[in-house]
Order: structure tokens, then C-alpha cells, then sequence
């Protein structure tokens, strides 16, 4: 192969890339001209990697007739890598469990959620648990917030308006904002009985090889939070300074 036809292979690759995560963006799927727009790419150009990507299954046609959407074999994908991603992170989450003697969770973002993938129970005889594949919420979870905060601010502001939409709750969007501001700041996200009365929560974000949000998050008794805090926070950030060595 010469290099001109290693680079144009190089570049098919990168726009199937952009392509699917557009795709990644909607559960309802995208026409091939709002795919066009999002990635900058002529729609002729886009309908040949689209094609390509659905004879592997990687995108499919909306039933609803909404476009295109991602396919059954992106998924089957996505099962490894989270089995990959539970395996690499445990030692993770035992050495801080280990370090504060509380409840460590791992969750991915998905959709209008966030997923929990692992759990590592506290020492303490009083603990918090959330079972496996367990969805919670991203606007009143530590981990959500901790995931909206690393997103753009046009695509967390229509997350976060549609999970109140959902739910019914009117609040303005600037006090939440400026919450995520903070969250970039610090590099911690907090629950403070917001999710579940009594329970209260830290945590961070952070991107595995394919750029999925994840987070590791320490939940407590709000009875213990007060004591907690300072411990929690400070074994946290050393995670998570250790984290882009970790994916490495």
C-alpha cells in the first residue's frame, strides 16, 4: 500500500469515527444530511461510509423513519469493552474503599443516563448499594453531574432539559451550570441528598480508549458525609490524577 492510499485509509477511518458518534448523540436516529452538517463532510461522502458501516451492521436504519442509528454489532462491541473497562478499574476501586472504608461505584454514561457497571461495598456495618445495571439520573447523581460537567455546554443543557421535562421539575439552568463550572474546576462533583434522602455522594469523570464518559463515585450515609468529606475528596483526586495513566 502506499502511503497516499495509508493515509486515505487513515481518514475513511477518522470520518466513520466522527460519524458514529454523532450517531451516539440521539437514540432516534439522524438523517444522512444532519449527519452531513454535524461532521462538516459532504453528504454524498457521508451516505459511502454509511453504507459501508450498515452492511457491518455498525449503523442501521431508524424504524421510525428517523435515519440512521446505531447497530446491533456497535453494541455487542460496547459489552466487551464495558467487561474490559469493570476489569481495569477494580483494583481501582478497592484501593479507595480500602483508603475511606466506604461504598465505591463505577458507572457509564449512556443515553440519558448513567449506567452502573461495578461496586466495591464499604467496610462500614451501615453502607449504600445500588445494584448492576441499575440506570440513575445525571442531573441529582455526583457521577452524572461529574459527566455533564466534561460534556459541551449546548449538549448538557438539552440533557439536563430533558431529564427535567421528563420528571416534571421546573428550575432555571444558570444555578446548574454554574454547578458544573465547579465541577471543572475542582474535578469532584457532589450529592448532597439530591438523589436519595440520606444519601450523599462525591465524584469524577473520566474518558476510557474510545472516549465514553465514565465515573468513580463514593457514596455515604449523610449521618457520616460531614466526617467523610475531607478523606474522600483527597483519596478521589489521587484517582484520578492516576487515571490517564491507567488508559494509557
Amino acid at each position: 500500500m502506499t502511503e497516499k492510499n495509508e493515509k486515505s485509509g487513515i481518514q475513511v477511518i477518522s470520518r466513520a469515527a466522527s460519524i458514529l458518534r454523532v450517531l451516539k448523540e440521539t437514540q432516534s436516529g439522524r438523517s444522512l444530511g444532519k449527519i452531513a452538517e454535524r461532521v462538516n463532510l459532504p453528504r454524498s461522502t457521508v451516505q459511502r461510509i454509511t453504507s459501508a458501516l450498515a452492511e457491518e451492521k455498525f449503523v442501521i436504519s431508524d424504524a421510525g423513519g428517523g435515519g440512521l442509528r446505531l447497530g446491533p454489532e456497535l453494541s455487542a462491541l460496547a459489552g466487551a469493552a464495558q467487561y474490559n473497562i469493570v476489569e481495569h478499574c477494580r483494583l481501582l476501586l478497592t484501593e479507595l474503599t480500602q483508603k475511606t472504608g466506604e461504598t465505591t461505584d463505577l458507572a457509564v454514561m449512556r443515553g440519558i443516563g448513567m449506567v452502573f457497571l461495578d461496586q466495591v461495598p464499604g467496610l462500614h456495618r451501615l453502607t449504600t448499594v445500588s445494584q448492576v445495571g441499575e440506570v440513575f439520573p445525571l442531573t441529582t447523581t455526583a457521577n452524572g453531574k461529574a459527566c455533564l460537567a466534561q460534556m459541551e455546554k449546548d449538549a448538557a443543557t438539552k440533557l439536563i432539559r430533558n431529564e427535567w421535562e421528563r420528571n416534571g421539575i421546573v428550575r432555571k439552568i444558570d444555578p446548574m451550570m454554574q454547578e458544573l463550572e465547579e465541577v471543572r474546576l475542582t474535578g469532584l462533583a457532589y450529592d448532597l441528598d439530591e438523589h436519595s434522602d440520606g444519601v450523599s455522594a462525591i465524584g469524577f469523570c473520566f474518558a476510557d480508549w474510545s472516549g465514553d464518559l465514565h465515573a468513580i463515585s463514593i457514596p455515604v450515609p449523610s449521618t457520616r458525609y460531614g466526617k467523610q468529606k475531607s478523606q474522600i475528596e483527597k483519596a478521589l483526586l489521587e484517582t484520578a490524577a492516576n487515571i490517564p495513566e491507567t488508559f494509557a
